[in-house]
């Protein structure tokens, strides 16, 4: 941040409160806060897009038969044994950096390349989790070859290819000609995502011309298990399994076996089996399975996916059916990508980690065919098997190896003493239990953990029902691990379908944002201002002496504060004033914190994290003025109103004088 201070704006001062960042404008401090009414869904079809680590798919519904749910067409190509009504989130770039394929497509043509060929293309798989981490506009992703292309453009080329097929798919069922504008896109990502990834996504949706950035609200972002948690909430009884240890209270019997004759039902089968399984159903109310709830019961959603796991607390209002969130979503990279690294650290262990780096680098396809091989097996890993997995090692592999090291891929097995790995002499490792409870572990582990950890605050103690989604959640594992050690607190839930509760529930939140009341804020948000110098409660250090006035700088004024419970369409206003004449542009840096217990912009855990740009249109001259353009500037007032309670921070802006709209943005890319 800066701390020089313009004169010009000095002499302007009239409120108590100055901004102490580069002084482009003066803070009159007045936090109103109120709730605008929400519109009803102004599109004809909602198409929303899970974005996964390991996997991906869109499904669609159209707002006059918001019932029905049309999952996307069953891709080409797969595993065997596997519903592939998900794709895997794996991208193929041709040598020119030119977009071949997506999905089973783009896996299956790398495969078939010649190993000297294939060392030229770019792969991409699991990139998804790169964004977690870092979310920078420059971010880039590196190839299985190692070459690398920036971020955007990888997710854009996603994008792109799921806008195409998304749309020739809502047009052949349309009996109507659709227009661009006529379509809301949902896109779905974790809840643990800060902002700068929020935005990194929604500029990749324009880059991919999913939307114009000049209809910002064609496009939602939505929260993974906030997605879960609104398609939960209408879930029949013989829609999930009850992982439960504890009696049911109300006698019911949850293993599909109790036969249910509603027409409901009839007339989703009915649809089902003529739609090959592609249409769901949806009720317009809350489901059965909410029958025992009562006013203020909550419940949490762990979405176990393939590279994050995140955990939600809501509460169900009824008789409306709204979710209002209890806690602050949390979680963590303890997704099923951690067991994929814990095979790989194992196969480090075994041949070495330089001749894996090797390999991966000359026979990139192989290595990919090696993890595939690898992702199979590790779905039918359930606790308790008596024979060990076999996983096949590419032909590659094994010659490699020899030509490499001079030695059999069953003389590095024993030297490495590992007895959970055999070697079998049909060209394949052969995993024990003991090895496969190895490589859940560490993930699982820490699942669990963080689960039991969110239920024993106080905030949260008390829960009904656990719903565990998400993909990773389909592992029996998982399960058996999570019935352990919760069976006896909470019911434990599983949806059918489990791998599409995120799509479906982001569909849902496409039809009616406005279904999740009440979020919590993640992060304190604030700007730094100046205040009136009291002496024994400001550090000297912060002292600003300006025309005879003392003022403290560097002061944290809040917006919002973590855990904050903050309604939907709740705004916080501010005001602004150039700091000269002609001024166009007022630039406002935005400062975050994990901890509410900060006083200063400077204290240990604040970071700038953002930007508020207003751009100011020539002003309006007043009636009658002489002196055209500025007339009026000094007294210029710039009201901006931000919104904390979506799933985006959102600002806009007005010239009070004129009432004209300003152009305001809010970036959370370029820190």
């Amino acid at each position: 941040f800066a701390t020089e201070k313009e004169p010009e704006l000095m002499r302007s001062l009239s409120p108590t409160l100055l901004l102490t960042d580069l002084c482009l404008s003066v803070l009159f401090y007045s936090q109103r806060v109120e709730v605008r009414p929400r519109m009803a869904c102004p599109f004809s079809v909602v198409v929303a897009i899970d974005f996964g680590t390991t996997s991906s798919g869109y499904a669609f519904s159209f707002t006059q038969d918001s019932e029905a749910i049309h999952m996307m067409k069953r891709w080409e190509g797969g595993d065997p044994g596997v519903a592939n009504q998900k794709s895997p989130t794996c991208l193929l770039l041709t040598p020119d950096l030119r977009f071949h394929s997506f999905g089973f497509a783009a896996r299956d043509f790398y495969h078939d390349l010649d190993p000297e060929e294939a060392r030229h293309w770019l792969y991409f798989d699991k990139f998804k989790m790169k964004i977690h981490s870092t979310s920078v506009r420059d971010t880039e992703l590196e190839a299985v070859n190692g070459r690398r292309v920036r971020a955007i453009e990888v997710f854009a080329h996603a994008l792109r290819f799921f806008r195409e097929h998304a749309l020739k798919e809502v047009k052949d069922q349309s009996s109507s000609v659709l227009e661009g504008e006529e379509i809301r896109w949902v896109i779905t990502v974790p809840a643990v995502w800060r902002q700068p990834a929020k935005q990194f996504m929604r500029e990749a949706a324009y880059l991919a011309g999913l939307v114009s950035p000049d209809c910002p609200e064609q496009l939602l972002i939505a929260l993974e298990p906030e997605a879960a948690s609104i398609y939960c909430r209408k879930l029949r009884l013989h829609q999930v399994i009850d992982l439960s240890l504890q009696p049911f209270t109300n006698g019911l019997d949850l293993d599909g076996s109790r036969p249910f004759d509603s027409s409901f039902r009839q007339a989703r089968e009915q649809l089902r089996r003529s739609r090959h399984s592609r249409t769901f159903l949806v009720e317009s109310g809350t489901g059965e399975l909410w029958s025992e709830l009562q006013t203020g019961d909550r419940y949490i959603v762990a979405d176990c996916g393939g590279g994050t796991v995140d955990l939600t607390v809501h509460q169900i209002e009824q008789p409306q059916g709204t979710l209002k969130e209890l806690y602050k979503a949390s979680g963590g990279p303890y997704g099923a990508v951690g067991v994929d690294l814990a095979f790989e650290a194992m196969l480090c262990q075994i041949f070495g980690e330089d001749f894996i780096q090797t390999f991966k680098a000359k026979r990139p396809a192989a290595w990919v065919d090696l993890t595939i091989a690898f992702e199979a097996r590790k779905r039918t890993a359930a606790p308790g098997r008596a024979n060990a997995l076999n996983i096949s090692l590419p032909f590659s592999f094994i010659d490699f190896y020899k030509r490499h090291k001079g030695q059999s891929v069953e003389a590095a097995l024993r030297r490495s003493n590992m007895n959970i790995v055999k070697w079998s002499s049909q060209g394949m490792l052969r995993l024990t239990q003991e090895a496969m409870n190895e490589l859940f572990q560490p993930t699982i582990t820490n699942i669990v953990k963080h689960i039991e950890e969110l239920m024993a605050k106080p905030e949260v103690r008390g829960v009904r029902f656990l719903f565990l989604v998400g993909g990773f959640a389909e592992s029996p594992m998982l399960q058996k691990a999570v019935q352990k050690a919760l069976g006896r607190t909470c019911r434990i839930i599983i949806p059918h379908d489990v791998g599409l509760t995120i799509l479906k529930g982001a569909v849902l939140f496409g039809l009616d944002p406005t279904v999740v009341r009440v979020r919590r804020c993640p992060l304190t948000y604030g700007v730094g201002v100046l205040n009136r110098f009291i002496d024994g409660r400001h550090p000297r250090d912060k002292l600003l002496i300006k025309d005879g006035r003392e003022w403290c700088t560097d002061i944290l004024d809040r917006f919002v504060c973590v855990d904050q419970s903050v309604a939907l369409g709740e705004v916080v206003r501010r005001s602004y004033t150039p700091a000269r004449m002609g001024q166009r542009k007022i630039i406002i840096n935005i400062y975050c914190s994990t901890t509410d217990d900060i006083t200063y912009i400077s204290d240990p855990g604040v970071r700038k994290c953002g930007t508020i740009t207003l751009d100011l249109p020539e002003p309006l001259p007043p009636p009658g003025a002489v002196g055209g353009a500025g007339a009026g500037a000094e007294r210029r007032e710039i009201r901006a109103t931000m919104q904390f309670g979506d799933t985006e921070i959102k600002v806009t802006a007005v010239d009070v004088m004129s009432n004209r709209s300003v152009r305001a943005s809010i970036d959370f890319l370029s820190n």
